[in-house]
């Protein structure tokens, strides 16, 4: 499962997030996975997909983080897995019309 992670950095002050970053990695547990991450221009936000089956994996990273950030975690899927949920259904052929 995809997660998007709005990451806000406590006080707008980036700094302690990327001291304890160099210090000591991403402190991601085993089975989950990042994917991409993008930081505002301001330094004060980041926007970061993760991957995991577990959503305890997940929790179990906030954790290690939350004293320096404040998170939002909303499950996401892909644009194509979207259209695809989004398509009419063509299960009686044209598209349900008789």
């Amino acid at each position: 499962m995809l997660f998007m992670i709005i990451e806000q950095f406590r006080g707008g002050d980036p700094k302690p997030v990327y001291e304890r970053f160099r210090e000591r990695g991403r402190l991601a547990p085993e089975g989950l996975r990042y994917i991409n991450s993008w930081v505002t221009s301001d330094l004060t936000r980041c926007y970061q997909v993760m991957e995991c089956e577990d959503r305890a994996l997940l929790d179990e990273w906030i954790a290690a983080w939350k004293d320096l950030i404040d998170f939002e975690v909303h499950p996401v899927i892909t644009s194509a897995e979207a259209a695809a949920r989004a398509r009419p259904d063509d299960s009686q052929g044209n598209n349900g019309n008789r």
